[in-house]
């Protein structure tokens, strides 16, 4: 009985790990949801409700990653304004929350601009970062996530 055991180890042993590779590289793991980001270019017009509280499209998207989290992921950007002195960024979804009919999950990046005129500056002193919660039963049908800005989108996908 022990040479049996022994040897049925000794096959399933390595049937196993090369199962654990095939989990690894699959949709089933959440580590593999969304990789990388990639830039796109738009031309995007505000809605009139979003144009009236004074908010503006971010001039450039720099940066876009989906980390995860307990319970679902957080959905980070970074952009980059014209100039200095622009304020309260947040993503702001245009789907209500929900993918669409593709699975894509798409949201704005709405900034406020300054009271006056500012200097420009360098790009590292003017980044601006925001970030949304985004839940495991709105991810589970998502299959891409979209962050616009003004001049540029990114967007990550599975």
């Amino acid at each position: 009985m022990n040479r049996r055991t022994a040897l049925l180890m000794t096959l399933a042993l390595p049937a196993g790990l090369a199962s654990c590779g095939r989990i690894r590289d699959s949709r089933l793991n959440p580590f593999n949801w969304f990789g990388r980001s990639r830039r796109q270019a738009t031309t995007a017009t505000l809605n009139p409700n979003e144009a009236a509280d004074g908010r503006q499209l971010i001039a450039e998207v720099t940066e876009l990653e989906v980390e995860q989290a307990h319970g679902g992921a957080i959905v980070r950007a970074s952009g980059l304004p014209p100039t200095q002195g622009w304020w309260k960024a947040e993503l702001v979804s245009e789907t209500h929350g929900r993918p669409d009919e593709n699975g894509v999950l798409t949201y704005r990046f709405l900034v406020y601009q300054p009271f006056a005129d500012t200097r420009v500056s360098t790009p590292q002193s003017r980044i601006l970062t925001a970030g949304i919660f985004v839940s495991d039963q709105r991810l589970e049908s998502a299959t891409k996530i979209v962050v616009q800005g003004e001049t540029n989108s990114l967007s990550s996908g599975r």
